[in-house]
């Protein structure tokens, strides 16, 4: 008969991402690799694509606009500790309140308010689904996707927004 593991609970998770989220920063090997990388439930390195010129141009401008129109902080590569690992929101907008409250962890244990990705070519529907399930599990407020063409889509914990309650002044494209 095959026993069933009970998966760990928040703490648990968060305390392994957090000793194995360490390893992974100071890991020389990974230093200077091109891409993004992110961790699994397991602590195993996800390695993403170098980002391309349009990507990061694009991020730069959401944070900009972000710190413009709402104050806080607007993080490029910003790490959110979840229930399925650590994984790096593109851009996350923290308001200097919820900030305070993360502030000198490895990874963030609760999520920017407002969490972004730049999609590229590679990205799957159900990634990015995937992706603001655990961003929402972490506390995120709106996770907002940009497509390549610049266009944005705005989530909430219940589903598609029209526009981004949060920062209602943000352009639908950059």
């Amino acid at each position: 008969m095959q026993e069933l593991l009970e998966p760990p609970t928040r703490a648990e998770q968060l305390a392994f991402n957090r000793r194995r989220w360490a390893e992974i920063v100071a890991d020389p090997a990974l230093a200077d690799l091109p891409g993004k990388v992110e961790s699994n439930a397991y602590g195993n390195v996800i390695m993403m694509p170098p980002a391309s010129g349009d990507h990061s141009r694009r991020q730069g401008e959401i944070a900009f606009l972000l710190r413009r129109l709402l104050g806080g902080l607007a993080l490029p590569e910003c790490p959110v500790s979840t229930l399925e690992g650590v994984r790096a929101a593109d851009v996350g907008w923290y308001s200097e309140e919820r900030f305070a409250e993360v502030e000198g962890q490895i990874a963030f244990e609760t999520a920017p308010e407002i969490c972004v990705e730049i999609l590229s070519p590679a990205n799957t529907e159900r990634e990015m689904a995937e992706k603001r399930r655990l961003y929402f599990d972490a506390g995120a407020l709106e996770v907002w996707l940009c497509e390549a063409d610049g266009r944005l889509r705005f989530y909430s914990p219940e589903g598609p927004l029209p526009q981004s309650r949060k920062c209602p002044d943000f352009p639908e494209r950059v």
